[in-house]
């Protein structure tokens, strides 16, 4: 059984510039609590959330499921929930719905509850624009971008269109300027309209349907954004619950916001009494739910294996504590997390892997910083077995060379 310690609450009356950090929160605890909030470490199911049966509560529990590569959101769903596999998935995705695929965090593509679509699209789209990436002559007016925004709701109600389906009817609802081909994409040139793209999704006028063969296509999900500013402070307090301690330059890294109106947002809550600040291991002062002060003090143990992009490790702060010695050279890329799919050893990363399919087989090769003891093998052959299980195939594990600094 895990033994918990309890920090002491600040004044519920507290604000951001005047609390005073009355706990200390260790990253023994804070990674273990991390971990198990994400059903990913058995051992500390005391603080743990509710179980994650289905897909949707599984992708809850991780604040979204990256999906720029569908298999690698569909394992990282799967490893958080108990007999799911990639089947269960796409059900949920295309068949019950109760999973969207859309532009969430960053403007990334990601899985998402769809009974929290309100709560996701309203507090998305309360996020200020940053600075505009594109060239001057290939800029939209304000005007123009709720035109677009508009006729991409429009277009798609009732229907499921691809991209360029798509684009013929904003072009036809907006005008030929529009249709310009002024954005660079994927070595060809894409029209005006699409720098708004994730916008739509953002304001609840998109979603992915179903491929067409092997396009993709889209569809208005119908979904009303949550006003006010009721769905950035719920944001916030789910992310701290998935991944506190935190502090609001955390959240806006991982939200892609601008710090400021981060700060402003958690200074609220502060105001408030939502959220509560400690002294967060070496990151010094940061944030939890009110309240939420309960964290493991037995370390993690054992090995996982996590995909391309997981949640878990793109969201953890401070990075260089999840990514220690040679694994901030390895298994990042310039200090992005999710470029490698890693190896966790008793809650940190100490290597990559990869993972090749070819019909049912499907090999997996781990390359570990260091040599793993036996029961790290044993465990290592495990994990490997589920990951074939939830991808309805028959594993293959290669234990590859020890590698140190970047791969070459």
């Amino acid at each position: 059984m895990t033994t918990r310690s309890r920090a002491t609450s600040t004044s519920a009356s507290a604000s951001a510039s005047t609390a005073t950090a009355t706990a200390t929160v260790s990253w023994t605890g804070a990674n273990a609590r991390r971990l198990a909030r994400q059903h990913l470490n058995p051992d500390a199911a005391a603080t743990a959330s509710p179980g994650a049966g289905t897909p949707g509560a599984a992708v809850a529990s991780m604040l979204g499921a990256h999906a720029q590569v569908l298999s690698a959101a569909e394992l990282s769903v799967g490893l958080r929930g108990d007999g799911l596999t990639r089947t269960d998935v796409r059900t949920a995705l295309w068949t019950d719905r109760t999973l969207v695929k859309t532009f969430g965090p960053r403007g990334t593509v990601h899985l998402l509850p769809a009974a929290d679509l309100p709560l996701w699209t309203g507090a998305l789209s309360a996020v200020p624009a940053g600075k505009n990436p594109f060239a001057k002559d290939a800029r939209m007016t304000p005007d123009q971008v709720e035109a677009v925004v508009a006729a991409v709701a429009e277009a798609l109600t009732g229907a499921e269109l691809t991209i360029d389906e798509l684009s013929e009817e904003v072009v036809a609802r907006t005008g030929p300027w529009a249709g310009d081909l002024v954005m660079p994409g994927f070595q060809t040139m894409w029209p005006r309209w699409r720098q708004v793209l994730h916008l739509a999704g953002h304001r609840g006028a998109l979603v992915y349907a179903p491929n067409r063969g092997r396009k993709a296509t889209y569809t208005n999900p119908g979904c009303t954004p949550l006003p006010g500013p009721g769905a950035p402070a719920a944001l916030i307090e789910r992310y701290l619950r998935a991944y506190g301690p935190a502090t609001s330059a955390h959240f806006a890294r991982w939200l892609a916001a601008p710090k400021p109106w981060a700060a402003d947002q958690f200074a609220a809550l502060a105001a408030a009494g939502a959220i509560e600040e400690v002294t967060f291991a070496d990151a010094g002062p940061a944030w939890v739910v009110a309240g939420d002060t309960d964290f493991p003090t037995s370390p993690v143990r054992g090995v996982r294996l996590l995909p391309y992009f997981d949640a878990f490790t793109i969201a953890s702060q401070p990075r260089e504590r999840l990514f220690p010695g040679a694994a901030y050279e390895r298994a990042l890329a310039g200090g992005q997390a999710g470029n490698f799919p890693v190896l966790l050893v008793d809650g940190t990363v100490a290597g990559v892997w990869h993972l090749r399919r070819s019909g049912r087989r499907i090999a997996v090769t781990v390359e570990p910083l260091e040599p793993l003891p036996p029961a790290g093998l044993r465990a290592l052959e495990e994990q490997v077995e589920r990951v074939a299980t939830i991808m309805e195939g028959t594993a293959e594990l290669t234990v590859g060379p020890v590698t140190v600094g970047p791969h070459a």
